[in-house]
């Protein structure tokens, strides 16, 4: 198994590199991302995954470890082969996938083209539990990362139960919650907090 490979980037392709290392040029397919980062003639680490088919071998290679992790665990996925893998890791980042599945927002994923809500879906019920948490779930990508949201009580605890009871995420109802309370102080028993809440959602889930 080819782990790594560090060497000269001999050739650049719309979807792949040559990497000569030691006189041996190999092929390896990457992310857009990778590719437009180098350079014809630059030092080049990159760490790969050898797929292996009946009628053909084909290895990828990405700058980060955790990508190339990412890229063998996504494809532990029924139906998802090493060319979809690597389309998920061309539009996000492992940290954005790994948000999307711990939130189950099967939306973000639907961005790779060719996945649509039916495979998102099955990505998010497979992945639960093998991909790393993510560092923050509310961060943006590029942005630092923000404060967990504080546990609520009291009456803003019975609300947030009551709406995650009537389909809505825990994270969702949190802000509506917040936003009320926000909106019209702290003096709102919890049947008016609940009505308020649900006018800021609306009918969104």
């Amino acid at each position: 198994m080819i782990a790594s490979l560090t060497g000269r980037v001999a050739r650049i392709d719309l979807d792949s590199l040559v990497l000569e290392v030691g006189g041996i040029g190999y092929l390896v397919r990457t992310t857009p991302q990778a590719l437009s980062a180098t350079r014809h003639g630059a030092e080049l680490t990159l760490h790969t995954e050898l797929v292996v088919r009946e009628d053909s071998m084909t290895l990828f290679g990405f700058p980060q470890l955790e990508e190339a992790e990412t890229f063998r665990i996504v494809q532990s996925v029924s139906g998802i082969g090493p060319r979809t893998a690597l389309a998920v890791l061309a539009v996000l980042e492992p940290e954005e996938l790994r948000r999307a599945v711990a939130e189950q927002d099967a939306k973000t994923i639907t961005r790779t083209p060719g996945i649509g809500p039916k495979v998102a879906g099955r990505m998010l019920l497979e992945l639960g539990g093998k991909l790393p948490a993510p560092a923050s779930l509310s961060a943006v990508p590029g942005t630092p990362a923000a404060e967990a949201p504080a546990t609520p009580s009291g009456a803003d605890a019975d609300v947030v139960e009551a709406l995650v009871g009537l389909g809505w995420a825990e994270k969702a109802a949190l802000k509506a919650v917040e936003s009320a309370r926000a909106d019209d102080g702290a003096e709102l028993d919890s049947a008016e907090l609940l009505r308020r809440a649900l006018r800021g959602l609306g009918g969104n889930r």
